[in-house]
């Protein structure tokens, strides 16, 4: 995945400001002066001129405040065009290899009157172009590049294509939401709408508003910064309460696990449903294949539905490494869910905002999840809590899982479940290789947080899921979607 540390800081830095500008109470009055403050000029640190960069600092204002950049598209992933412009318009050019030959087999090859014959070497029109690569086979020096843009080039489910201009534009049809285009573009061209101003406003209210960390979160830090460390955060900016959304891991496991198990004695096959991307791309791109997803609820809206059981009226933020979790919220309209989704790079502005830090604590934090449900954000680990949950419950025979990560195995999973040749019961599916410690956002690569977060795990009891459940009176909250 690309990482481009001007990009992120760029994008950082406009959360940060916006985010400030929100718990001052000024944004609406002062946010077209940022545009200004983050690009003083008179010389350009990243594009062509001082203009473009404040152009593309006012789309990216949109988007941090939440706000659709493309007509009246819900997507929360948006190209911002003004920065998406320096991309070249034709993905197959002319390079200098090029020795003008008189042959000219690249002009002939073409059936769409695309490539012209020029002084010093052939041209290819953008606007004729098709794409189809005849060009670049049949010269015979080597000298026309294909040249794949990143964004479509990342894209899992090619929902991206361009316009007559040259923009990337994204198949809202196609797109599972996932996030992996946006890390792709080395441009800082696409991005996700953010929940941080309304995640303000309700801290800054009479709410009661609780923060609950995905599964992921546990490590991914460093080893001195585990939950207690966000506990203390999340209260020094406003928050009223911290969970640990591995007790909605338990709480979906125990009632995926009832699901399996009536499915099993029907002879029926069933996919995971805590995975929103996953979700989306059943929806999208197996339709047949939707009512074989689980009826469970994801582990953030367990918990939500938890929260808000004992805590009417309250506000709950999702803090974790996804971006689809966003989609959930806006797509899914499920009752009782939560109400924002922020990424990491998200709340780490919302508290350098309030000048606070994520730091080392020595303070003990309780308990909230199984073993199981902290395991829950790894490749594998919502079957192991489902099947755990089962011989809880009593089932002597456990069934036989696909475990899918990454877009490539889900598919193949999905395609021998249509075909009716998948020889297991189950398909558990995550879209991020490795799984949600693999996330669009995460703060830590995955094998650089393996050992700090295995670290933080194993000083967890063992207690089981279905006692977990009943200590925190869990298995009483509706588990169904609406």
């Amino acid at each position: 995945m690309f990482a481009d540390e001007n990009v992120i800081k760029v994008k950082h830095e406009i959360l940060y400001e916006v985010a400030k500008l929100a718990f001052a109470g000024e944004l609406e009055e002062k946010k077209g002066d940022l545009p200004y403050k983050l690009h003083k000029g008179p010389k350009p640190q990243y594009r062509c001129c001082i203009y473009r960069e404040r152009e593309i600092a006012r789309e990216r204002i949109e988007l941090a405040i939440g706000r659709t950049l493309t007509g009246n598209s819900d997507n929360i992933i948006q190209v911002i065009r003004s920065a998406c412009e320096d991309c070249p318009i034709s993905s197959y050019t002319v390079t200098e290899n090029c020795q003008n030959c008189m042959g000219k087999a690249c002009v002939s090859a073409c059936r769409f009157g695309a490539v012209e014959p020029g002084r010093d070497r052939s041209h290819i029109d953008a606007q004729k172009c098709k794409e189809c690569g005849r060009c670049a086979e049949s010269c015979p020096y080597n000298a026309i590049a294909h040249l794949v843009r990143p964004c479509k080039n990342s894209c899992p489910v090619g929902a991206i294509s361009y316009d007559e201009d040259g923009i990337s534009v994204i198949d809202e049809s196609k797109c599972i939401r996932c996030g992996k285009c946006i890390h792709s573009c080395p441009f800082g061209a696409i991005g996700s709408k953010t929940f941080i101003v309304p995640v303000i406003e309700a801290l800054k209210s009479d709410k009661k508003v609780f923060a609950i960390a995905a599964p992921a979160s546990e490590g991914m830090f460093g080893p001195d910064r585990g939950y207690a460390s966000w506990v203390k955060a999340m209260k020094a900016i406003g928050f009223d309460g911290f969970y640990e959304v591995g007790l909605g891991a338990d709480m979906t496991a125990y009632a995926e696990a009832k699901e399996w198990m009536e499915a099993l004695e029907k002879g029926e096959k069933k996919v995971t449903s805590c995975c929103p991307a996953f979700v989306n791309f059943i929806k999208r791109h197996f339709p047949e294949l939707k009512e074989l997803i689980s009826e469970t609820v994801s582990p953030m809206c367990a918990m939500s539905r938890m929260i808000k059981r004992d805590n009417p009226g309250a506000v709950v933020v999702f803090i974790g490494p996804c971006i689809a979790k966003k989609s959930e919220i806006v797509d899914e309209h499920i009752e009782g869910n939560a109400d924002y989704v922020l990424t990491y790079s998200e709340i780490r502005a919302i508290l350098r905002a309030k000048e606070v830090r994520l730091e080392p604590c020595d303070d003990e934090f309780k308990q909230q999840a199984s073993v199981f449900g902290k395991r829950f954000g790894n490749a594998g680990g919502v079957s192991a809590a489902v099947l755990e949950s089962m011989k809880e419950q009593g089932c002597s025979e456990l069934p036989e899982v696909y475990k899918a990560d990454g877009v490539l195995e889900c598919k193949k999973a999905l395609l021998l479940m249509r075909a009716g040749k998948l020889p297991e019961n189950f398909i558990e599916g995550m879209i991020c290789e490795g799984g949600c410690v693999g996330g669009p956002s995460a703060y830590s690569k995955e094998t650089a947080a393996k050992k700090c977060r295995d670290e933080l795990i194993a000083r967890a009891d063992n207690r089981s899921i279905n006692e977990n459940l009943c200590g925190f009176k869990a298995d009483t909250v509706e588990m169904g979607r609406k």
